[in-house]
């Protein structure tokens, strides 16, 4: 291990409060490995440790412990196949939907708000009976385990319960919010071939009501596997056609639960990155990897527990939103809310969760800074008592926020940023309930998560940034990719850097006191507020448009917290970069790709540098907006145009220049 030079830890803006400590569920979690191993593991940095060097005791001490259910016992934790190959808990059958309804709970399981403020509160005994009534419709029609099924659907109740309802059978589900036009979600949906498709009539999003039943009907004609459409009338809209059968003759009847106990490692979901070339990448993960890794992360990080209000803004698009229907593995209340998180003010996500007495708020660092910027006060405006943590993810979170936060939230709220990402659909990096915050820092690599920092001799270093690598396999570890045979492509993503180690594609520093600074994507992916984009959406957006010979979008973090993603643009000879083409390109990426991909600005470039095999240069240029020399994200004899590279120089430091 490599270490440099640092200074002495910084203080933190926030250290565990000693009783709320004693009383966390890790603390118990802490005292139920002690006597399992007879080794003192009250300490944070000891458990992780011991964690991630015996695998196979932590792992099966969080199966033990959080009493998960399988049909059989399993023969061991894991096999001796080094990643990306790695079999776990072999012999053992079990269901995500069986354990994530199996509490038995007065009050609400659901609390479902829109944007118009209207909400529905569904209780633990009325979501088993439509999650059993959606299910047996299912089954009636011959769905199996193994069929795919999609929603084409918005973040509220009837998304939970169809997802619920398709894994309760063994059936696979996929989910793309709306706000994705019929060809976005083609483009995802088409690999799979489902059977069936829930979609409702359409969204809200910032005081608008927006009919998508249009899109639908191209959605369908995109997917001829389709044998059943299921509408949902969010918006009330009178139904376009006989072909669809409705949301109530589906989810109300009494059926009885029943529940498909399945191999540990059978899929469960289908989420889809966003990659930077060709069609969104499929990634599969199981049933039994992600009971135990969503019980270790919602049990032991965030501390959840029966019957506590968990709101975390996002969209079924996310994959956050999958972790929110974990709550229910807790026994948590989730929240769920679909719209602007800034209308019809700033504040809105802050008036939610005092309204709904959330225990834990999650939103992205975009709507901290913007909360901050707008003067708000949510400590004083509202009842925020309840609040214990506020998590953020999605990008890297700076140091501003968190004084913000103690001085107009309160000084009692936890902090807490997380890493991780749709691959795991879980955080390499987070906090829990005995670790100190320091402001801009991540407070501790994961349980579980053998998490480091390498360079690019594969050599461990602390206090500099390096590529952030897992050295040992976690549950949660994709299965596979959709329609990648023989794991060519899955392979390619994260073990062809340090062979046999999973690479993320971030920046990391690890520093002496423990924390994780991560600054930003390695690779290309846009991170705009937490959404996950592909620029390969946009491109295919724009690639028609008249005037446009060529393009590339980046994102790129800024040092004030904010992100920026600009569209640079080569010409047709004689085209002009004029309002006119500025407003065609907008419309465009909205319509065809979706509003979170509409550019911040468009700038028009002599050249665009590609690699010597024609990929174009998005890291380099990403780096070099960030003030990077390009001698030194590129080698020169790697690119067909070095000064193309080096003429997005004068665009740093950011958008003073571009814009200026």
């Amino acid at each position: 291990m490599r270490r440099t030079d640092a200074p002495s830890a910084p203080s933190p803006t926030w250290t565990p409060d000693p009783a709320r400590t004693a009383a966390s569920r890790i603390a118990d979690f802490a005292g139920f490995v002690t006597k399992r191993t007879g080794v003192d593991h009250s300490d944070y940095a000891a458990l992780w440790q011991w964690s991630v060097t015996d695998v196979p005791g932590f792992w099966s001490a969080v199966w033990d412990y959080f009493r998960i259910s399988s049909d059989a016992p399993y023969e061991e934790v894991l096999d001796d196949t080094p990643m990306p190959g790695t079999r776990w808990f072999p012999g053992a059958r079990v269901n995500y939907a069986e354990h994530a309804l199996r509490a038995d709970l007065p009050g609400e399981a659901i609390i479902s708000v829109n944007e118009d403020g209207s909400e529905t509160r569904t209780s633990w005994s009325e979501l088993r009976r439509q999650v059993g009534s959606v299910a047996n419709w299912l089954r009636e029609r011959g769905v199996t385990a193994g069929d795919r099924v999609v929603g084409y659907l918005p973040n509220t109740t009837h998304a939970v319960v169809a997802f619920l309802a398709t894994v309760s059978i063994g059936a696979v589900w996929s989910a793309c919010g709306q706000d994705y036009a019929a060809s976005g979600a083609a483009a995802r949906f088409t690999q799979l071939e489902p059977v069936v498709l829930f979609a409702a009539d359409g969204y809200r999003w910032n005081g608008k009501l927006h009919d998508r039943q249009d899109e639908t009907d191209r959605l369908r004609a995109a997917l001829p596997s389709l044998r059943h459409v299921v509408t949902v009338p969010l918006l009330g809209l009178a139904q376009k056609t006989d072909e669809a059968v409705a949301w109530a003759d589906v989810s109300g009847s009494d059926s009885e639960l029943e529940f498909e106990r399945m191999p540990f490692d059978s899929p469960l979901w289908v989420l889809f990155s966003s990659g930077t070339t060709g069609v969104p990448k499929g990634i599969v993960h199981g049933h039994g990897g992600v009971l135990l890794e969503h019980h270790k992360l919602l049990g032991l990080h965030l501390d959840l527990r029966p019957g506590e209000r968990f709101f975390w803004y996002t969209t079924t698009n996310w994959m956050m939103w999958n972790i929110v229907v974990s709550a229910l593995l807790m026994g948590g209340t989730v929240v769920l809310y679909d719209g602007s998180p800034t209308y019809p003010d700033p504040g809105r996500l802050w008036k939610l969760a005092a309204e709904h007495r959330a225990v834990l708020l999650g939103v992205s660092p975009g709507y901290l800074h913007g909360s901050a910027r707008a003067g708000l006060e949510p400590g004083r405006d509202h009842d925020l008592s309840s609040l214990k943590v506020l998590g953020s993810t999605g990008a890297p979170l700076t140091a501003q926020p968190y004084e913000w936060v103690r001085e107009n939230v309160g000084s009692h709220v936890q902090v807490a940023s997380v890493t991780g990402g749709t691959d795991v659909v879980s955080a390499f990096a987070g906090s829990a309930p005995t670790t100190p915050v320091w402001a801009g820092e991540i407070s501790a690599p994961a349980l579980g998560a053998a998490v480091d920092s390498w360079d690019a001799e594969g050599r461990s270093v602390v206090g500099e940034v390096g590529e952030l690598v897992v050295t040992r396999p976690m549950p949660s570890m994709p299965l596979y990719f959709w329609n990648d045979p023989d794991g060519a492509r899955y392979r390619e993503a994260y073990f062809d850097m340090y062979p046999g180690v999973w690479r993320h594609g971030d920046w990391v520093t690890r520093t002496p006191h423990g924390s994780m600074i991560v600054s930003g994507r390695s690779d290309a992916t846009l991170n705009r507020h937490g959404v996950r984009l592909g620029s390969s959406d946009v491109y295919a957006a724009i690639d028609s448009l008249p005037g446009i010979q060529e393009a590339l979008v980046v994102g790129a973090e800024l040092p004030d917290g904010d992100y920026w993603m600009p569209l640079f643009i080569v010409l047709e000879e004689g085209a002009e970069l004029d309002d006119a083409l500025k407003r065609l390109i907008t419309e465009a990426v909205k319509t065809r790709a979706s509003p979170r991909h509409v550019p911040d600005t468009v700038i028009a470039v002599p050249s665009l540098p590609h690699t010597r095999t024609g990929k174009k240069m998005e890291v380099p240029v990403k780096r070099v907006l960030q003030g990077a020399a390009a001698e030194d994200v590129a080698n020169r004899q790697a690119v067909d145009d070095f000064d193309a590279l080096a003429y997005f120089s004068r665009f740093s430091p950011y958008r003073q220049s571009a814009e200026g």
